[in-house]
């Protein structure tokens, strides 16, 4: 009897590891079935498609690792106590190490968008969506990895495999046949954020461009946060927090609602303020971090400018 157990137990797992095994898939193959997946995530979480492949392929070992086939986990993101899904165990700098489990590969790709969305990898989000070798040096900057070769590794998979394609998509149809404007043309006449391309409608909502590359939406009286956050797949923390709005705070009934983290300076120099406008209203306007407004124009939380005053928004102004 107990031979039998043995047996079975025996065939049990061979058939259970023998498929994936079997199904070892090249880089060109992983590059092939998650495209489209990194291009979804950079148009949501601002990280480039370039990026999210290479660190995909570099940490997942072309997505034959086990963590990546059993988990769905294709950049061994850990548990760590906010973690609250499911969880898969394996050994890793230490033994029966708990790591995140995804239902699929996009919910991982966009779990990663949200690991580097931390103060630490802040300054990325500045940099060009087409700039990977700036983000691949940045990531290794910011302590992503302890590998001194690190942003090597990431810029040669991009450049032998052409991920760097992936990155333009959405600014392929962006600034066709358009003049360079001047100065005196770039100046600020309205609150509503410039346009700079529509993505296909999602929802009740179509999504836009800003200026300053980050995605929103225009807010409609009968909105909420919880609305939004299911129709786009998101937590409301993030709408909180990528708007700067605290979470006691109702949606309001019409404005700009951003989807992606605002960046830490705007594409202008400056802005006049008018008449009952506040600090919150510009950061909103240029796409700019309330936070990183106020320091600029050494003011604090609270500090209204007064008509006429000119607001910083790129350097830091002078005493």
């Amino acid at each position: 009897m107990r031979k039998i157990l043995f047996v079975t137990s025996v065939l049990f797992i061979q058939t259970a590891f023998a498929q994936p095994a079997s199904k070892r898939i090249t880089r060109s193959e992983y590059i092939e079935t998650y495209k489209n997946e990194a291009i979804k995530e950079m148009h949501r979480g601002g990280v480039p498609a370039s990026i999210t492949l290479a660190q995909g392929i570099l940490e997942s070992g072309d997505g034959n690792s086990p963590l990546a086939r059993y988990a769905n986990n294709h950049f061994g993101i850990k548990c760590h106590s906010s973690w609250t899904g499911e969880t898969f165990i394996q050994d890793d700098d230490a033994k029966d190490e708990c790591f995140r489990k995804y239902k699929t590969a996009l919910e991982s790709f966009a779990d990663h968008s949200e690991f580097l969305n931390r103060k630490r990898y802040a300054s990325l989000f500045d940099l060009k969506i087409t700039d990977y070798k700036g983000w691949a040096k940045g990531l290794k900057a910011a302590g992503y990895a302890t590998n001194p070769k690190y942003p090597q590794l990431l810029i040669r998979i991009i450049e032998e495999n052409d991920l760097a394609k992936f990155d333009k998509i959405k600014s392929e149809k962006v600034g066709k046949g358009k003049k360079e404007k001047t100065k005196k043309e770039k100046k600020r006449e309205v609150d509503e954020p410039k346009v700079i391309a529509n993505s296909k409608k999602r929802g009740n909502h179509p999504t836009k461009l800003h200026e300053n590359n980050i995605r929103y939406i225009e807010v409609k009286p009968e909105d909420s946060f919880e609305k939004i956050a299911e129709e786009f797949n998101m937590g409301v923390w993030q709408l909180h927090k990528y708007n700067d709005l605290n979470k006691e705070r109702e949606l309001f009934d019409t404005g700009v609602l951003f989807l992606q983290p605002k960046r830490r300076k705007a594409q202008e120099e400056y802005h006049i303020a008018r008449t009952g406008e506040t600090m919150w209203d510009i950061s909103q306007q240029y796409g700019i971090k309330l936070r990183k407004l106020l320091k600029k124009n050494r003011l604090y939380d609270g500090d209204s400018p007064k008509q006429g005053d000119k607001i910083y928004l790129q350097k830091v102004k002078h005493q």
